[in-house]
């Protein structure tokens, strides 16, 4: 993207903190073509509409050469792309496979089982806070608990847990369409890492099976899409449950009104995580589909082979779709927002990703006296798309029980 076009603005990090006013604009033009054919969608029907059209591919093989490292499989490792970047028949094949144990009908009671776990990490975590006056959420809660929980979910040995921190961070940057050569080198090498140990590690499930999708998964697939599935669990399970709870936890820190009342009104907490999601969702935009044949939308043509942004966030503050968008009311009614996306590709963590975001907010509100937030805007990370604060200080006053 050249300088100064409104994509550009967008994936600037110095426009992370609130990219909301380029969303405004962007909605100004609902179907929106840039200088290399590139085409932006950031109304909410015209998102929606598209992310269920079939004509709108996931398939690494179909982008064009400036999109073709987003997702693509590994080189070097021969791994075939994991299935959020495939279509139809083959993505519902591996899909359903994959959904088997880990939720309904097949394993109706795998997240239920997680969640005293989850919220023995959760326990653990904010112990730590007794006796300090500031704490990095980041640090000290929001990034642990996902990757243990991630880890749960694949049946990985606790002990190793440490290294997926890292893992998960590299791979993240390589779904930025403004990564740099560094940054998808690294992206690279992390997957080298973890292909490496996941090979060893599936093939210990399939000898000796235990808990986890690994060992249940392994009679089903391929030791490759199995490798590539865990892949992406990681990425998807961790980067974005981060920044769901990172940013709930900005939200009501910045809306006191509404934190009192969570605390006086607990049930509160299922349309305020709602609203967060459409808020503040995790994912912003999702920047490698491809048009395979020419859409009309919106008084535009998409013409065939063009690279497609859906432009989540912008859809979720879209006033034709969501009254008032851009204030904060957990009382909002009809709140079908994007924040987990829509049609096939919607996020097959959801469910679990939301657990995790209850346990973990519930908890933290409960336990944590808050005196106030020591920046804001906080540092925010890199990454446009998978969007939230890299570090957030907070002073504190207390924990209870």
């Amino acid at each position: 993207m050249t300088l100064g076009t409104l994509p550009a603005q967008i994936t600037d990090y110095a426009n992370r903190a609130d990219p909301y006013p380029l969303y405004a604009e962007l909605r100004r033009t609902p179907v929106r073509r840039e200088a290399d054919g590139t085409y932006l969608v950031s109304t909410y029907y015209e998102v929606r509409n598209l992310a269920n059209d079939p004509r709108l591919s996931n398939d690494t093989s179909h982008r064009s050469p400036g999109y073709a490292r987003i997702g693509q499989p590994n080189e070097e490792t021969g791994l075939p792309p994991s299935f959020i970047f495939t279509d139809p028949p083959l993505h519902d094949r591996l899909r359903d496979t994959i959904n088997r144990p880990f939720g309904p009908p097949h394993s109706p009671r795998f997240l239920d089982d997680l969640r005293g776990d989850l919220t023995k990490v959760v326990t653990e975590l904010l112990d730590a806070f007794e006796g300090k006056d500031e704490v990095d959420i980041v640090d000290d809660f929001s990034y642990p608990l996902p990757v243990t929980a991630i880890c749960k979910v694949l049946g990985v040995p606790r002990e190793d847990e440490p290294r997926f921190h890292g893992w998960a961070d590299a791979l993240a940057s390589s779904l930025d369409p403004q990564a740099g050569e560094d940054g998808l080198e690294k992206a690279q090498r992390a997957r080298r890492e973890l292909g490496t140990y996941l090979t060893d590690l599936i093939e210990t499930k399939r000898r000796h099976p235990g808990p986890g999708m690994l060992s249940a998964l392994a009679p089903e697939m391929t030791p490759a899409d199995l490798e590539a599935t865990a892949v992406l669990l990681l990425v998807a399970g961790h980067e974005t449950t981060v920044n769901a709870i990172t940013n709930t936890t900005l939200t009501l820190l910045r809306h006191p009104d509404v934190l009192a009342r969570f605390q006086r009104e607990p049930a509160l907490a299922v349309p305020l995580i709602e609203e967060v999601l459409r808020y503040e969702p995790p994912v912003q935009f999702v920047p490698w589909a491809t048009a395979l044949a020419d859409i009309d939308i919106a008084d535009t043509t998409i013409p065939k082979g063009s690279p497609v942004w859906l432009m989540l966030a912008a859809a979720n503050r879209d006033p034709k779709r969501f009254p008032d968008p851009d204030r904060f009311d957990p009382d909002r009614k009809d709140n079908e927002h994007l924040g987990f996306y829509t049609g096939i590709h919607y996020c097959f963590g959801a469910p679990l990703a939301r657990m995790e975001l209850h346990v973990a907010v519930a908890e933290l509100f409960r336990r944590v006296t808050f005196s106030r937030l020591l920046e804001d805007p906080p540092p925010y990370r890199a990454n446009a798309v998978l969007r939230g604060p890299r570090h957030l200080p907070v002073a504190i006053e207390g924990l209870t029980a």
